[in-house]
């Protein structure tokens, strides 16, 4: 059966009415909803995601190179088409890709989240990450090391921000993720559930390259100017990643990197 492509010819258009002004809709919100971009990450919505899409929105030009793509999305999700001009003036600034797609967000409760974990399992813990370069990669790199989901607080950054999922390359789609309200909070469900958390910061009393991996273990990351607290500092066991005597700190997503490969390596 062949593809049906709904062309639009108007930035008025009602059904394409998700994709107007996407800049500023980043800042405002979308009310439950997400806006996956580039071909890479729609790959990644359509094959490996959690999420479902409400509808794809495609420059005109990108669509006879787009049919192991377009071969994936489902038939009951339309697929729009438009010229260049049409696509620039609803999102409001020159989509170079010229590949969009909406999909929809359900919240995930902590708690619910985690009792779906197997028996061995490691989990990335963040706390006040508030950048969304860092949160994309931090997901990447979990992706990359097997990690069985995040927690974040809930003055972290939104995974589903566009550029989040961008730098993510479709990471934040297919890594389970929830929300708590605050480190505590976070910290006690994972110690309920036999998680042991191990808190990266350069005052970490112990080289990560000495850590021994539990079956179940957590990594808790903090934001890259505070850091960790004290409190969380004092409570929880801490690693460091060595380095040269003259430096002491890394982007928290490079050593987000180094930790979790260590650990995986170890499980």
């Amino acid at each position: 059966m062949k593809r049906e492509f709904l062309p639009i010819e108007s930035a008025d258009d009602p059904r394409i009415a998700a994709y107007r002004n996407i800049r500023e809709r980043d800042l405002v919100g979308r009310q439950g909803r997400f806006v996956a971009e580039g071909r890479v990450v729609l790959n990644v919505l359509f094959s490996t995601s959690r999420f479902e899409a409400e509808s794809v929105f495609l420059r005109e030009n990108r669509v006879s190179g787009l049919g192991d793509l377009i071969e994936r999305i489902p038939r009951n999700v339309p697929v729009y088409t438009a010229s260049a001009a049409v696509m620039d003036e609803i999102a409001g600034f020159e989509i170079h890709r010229g590949i969009l797609a909406i999909g929809r967000k359900p919240e995930t409760s902590g708690e619910a989240l985690l009792d779906t974990l197997p028996d061995e399992a490691l989990v990335v813990a963040l706390s006040g990450i508030s950048n969304h370069d860092n949160i994309g990669s931090i997901f990447r790199n979990a992706a990359s090391f097997g990690a069985a989901a995040v927690l974040l607080t809930d003055d972290c950054c939104d995974p589903l921000y566009r550029k989040a999922i961008r730098v993510s390359v479709g990471a934040t789609l297919k890594v389970p993720f929830a929300r708590f309200s605050d480190t505590a909070a976070l910290a006690a469900a994972l110690q309920d559930r036999g998680y042991p958390i191990l808190a990266l910061s350069p005052r970490g009393e112990i080289d990560i390259a000495d850590v021994r991996r539990s079956p179940r273990h957590a990594l808790l990351l903090g934001s890259e100017g505070h850091g960790l607290s004290d409190e969380d500092m004092t409570r929880l066991p801490t690693a460091r990643i060595a380095m040269a005597p003259d430096f002491d700190s890394l982007n928290v997503a490079a050593a987000s990197a180094i930790a979790l490969h260590r650990l995986w390596r170890r499980g």
